[in-house]
């Protein structure tokens, strides 16, 4: 069996995002698709699926032509696809959800379906409880039942788009076993990333798109240098910690505040200094969101002790910690940060200081052009959000953000984003600090966390369990706090 991709050609508008485009996958494979954010991956990964169809060009698989005219076409040819969100219904059982797009005749009852799912736990060292709550499962729990549906339904081929984005390091192992237990039985998989490392563990070859093209294929393992160079026409600037000897007086203080989390309830001391970068590790859920969120104005978990520069602003709602200059950029940027459907335009408008009852729409315009230049924007004062990359999405999220705010707030602020994306945006947030903007930023990327923070807060089941100054964490140790182990 092999997959043949031959000339696919995509465009949104005047972006093309896939440029006459053609590969082969053989089976048994583990194919990697490499490239910075908006280099085409997604997009050939939605053709391939079902979900968008392209301008021009065929699939075949074994020597077919398919017709790939929506999700349930392509999973019906033998092609699954696992989302860097699992699409599960969290209400629904986990064998409700196995029954979730399967065709209505009697080899996919109920009882089947469960009989399925257990057999495939069982083959592939699975732990789920058919009968449970999809919502009781993890991310990585989700991600091994879609693998087991599309299994159940027939796939062949499978595509994995940024898998490893919202799980943890041991599920992702997890995953990875999995992934080459399918390839061993003869499947064919495509591993679509940005991570460098994970291709070259995971891949036996790999395919580096830039700018909807195809750069080259190489067997794996290869240099790194020679993935950057295909990756790349620009050398990447060097990254290095941010200095912290200009921090200037403490501007937010909270004292005794008090935030409640889905472990506990507990007050919180903390101080935070004019153009300081402050980290907030943990696994999801031990309580970094909540505390932004509480920060920001946007929970009311809060109920004593919130300082901005002495004054007390702890009743104060977001709209008016805004007004002091506060900004909450979340994890989610397609569902919280940005509007679906709204252009750049109409964001930049939404997103203005001015209010009055007519929308200047020539000056949102003309602004929004502004901000797709400065901040390297892969997109039209037209396009909407579903058309950009994420790294271009955090770009235009920063981009609405006024000048020179005084405390921004962040949920991973480079997760999904490629390695240059993610020194760019890096380089802009230092860029900030310099002018006296205090960032505060929850984060799981260890690497990011040692590299740009003064100080690092860990937290484990909704408390800090320890605060370390940068230059005192190390992998070892924060694996270790995060863990729980003191």
């Amino acid at each position: 069996m092999s997959l043949q991709l031959r000339s696919i050609t995509k465009t949104f508008g005047p972006i093309v995002a896939n440029d006459s485009l053609s590969l082969t996958i053989e089976s048994g494979e583990i194919h990697g698709l490499l490239g910075e954010n908006g280099a085409g991956k997604s997009t050939l990964a939605k053709v391939l699926s079902g979900f968008v169809s392209p301008d021009s060009g065929t699939v075949e698989l074994d020597d077919e032509q398919l017709k790939l005219s929506s999700p349930s076409a392509a999973v019906s040819s033998g092609i699954g696809i696992l989302h860097q969100e699992p699409l599960v219904f969290l209400d629904f059982s986990a064998v409700d959800n196995m029954l979730v797009g399967s065709p209505r005749d009697g080899n996919h009852t109920k009882d089947l379906a469960e009989e399925h799912l257990l057999k495939i736990c069982e083959q592939f060292n699975f732990s789920i409880d058919p009968l449970i709550p999809v919502q009781k499962l993890s991310v990585g729990e989700r991600q091994q039942l879609e693998i087991a549906r599309l299994l159940w339904l027939g796939a062949r081929v499978l595509i994995l788009d940024e898998p490893t984005t919202a799980i943890s390091g041991s599920q992702r192992e997890n995953l990875f076993q999995t992934i080459r237990s399918l390839a061993e039985a003869g499947m064919s998989v495509i591993f679509v990333s940005h991570k460098l490392e994970e291709i070259q563990e995971i891949c036996s070859r790999v395919t580096v798109l830039r700018q909807g093209r195809i750069m080259g294929t190489k067997h794996l393992p290869c240099p790194t240098s020679d993935l950057i160079d295909l990756m790349f026409d620009r050398e990447l600037e060097p990254q290095g910690r941010k200095s912290s000897d200009s921090l200037g007086s403490i501007c937010l203080e909270l004292c005794g505040q008090k935030v409640t989390t889905h472990f506990e309830s507990g007050k919180v001391d903390m101080t935070f200094r004019t153009g300081e970068i402050v980290g907030l590790a943990g696994l999801e859920g031990a309580g970094q969101r909540d505390l932004l969120r509480s920060i920001a104005g946007l929970d009311d978990t809060v109920t004593e002790g919130v300082f901005f520069r002495s004054r007390d602003i702890g009743d104060d709602s977001y709209i008016h910690r805004m007004q002091y200059g506060f900004h909450y950029l979340p994890a989610d940027r397609g569902r919280e940060g940005l509007v679906d459907g709204l252009t750049i335009t109409e964001h930049v408008a939404l997103a203005s200081p001015q209010r009055s009852i007519a929308t200047d729409w020539k000056l949102s315009r003309e602004e929004s052009k502004k901000i797709i230049d400065k901040f390297s924007i892969k997109g039209t004062p037209e396009s909407v959000p579903a058309s950009l990359s994420g790294g271009n999405q955090q770009r235009l999220l920063l981009g609405l953000i006024p000048d020179n705010p005084t405390v921004l707030l962040m949920e991973h602020p480079t997760r999904g984003l490629d390695i240059e994306s993610a020194a760019w945006v890096w380089k802009y947030l230092m860029s900030l600090t310099e002018e006296g903007t205090t960032i505060l930023f929850s984060s799981s990327d260890f690497d990011e966390l040692m590299t740009y923070c003064d100080r690092i807060f860990v937290f484990f089941e909704g408390a800090i369990i320890q605060e370390l100054a940068s230059v005192e964490a190390t992998t070892e140790r924060l694996g270790s706090l995060l863990g729980g182990v003191k």
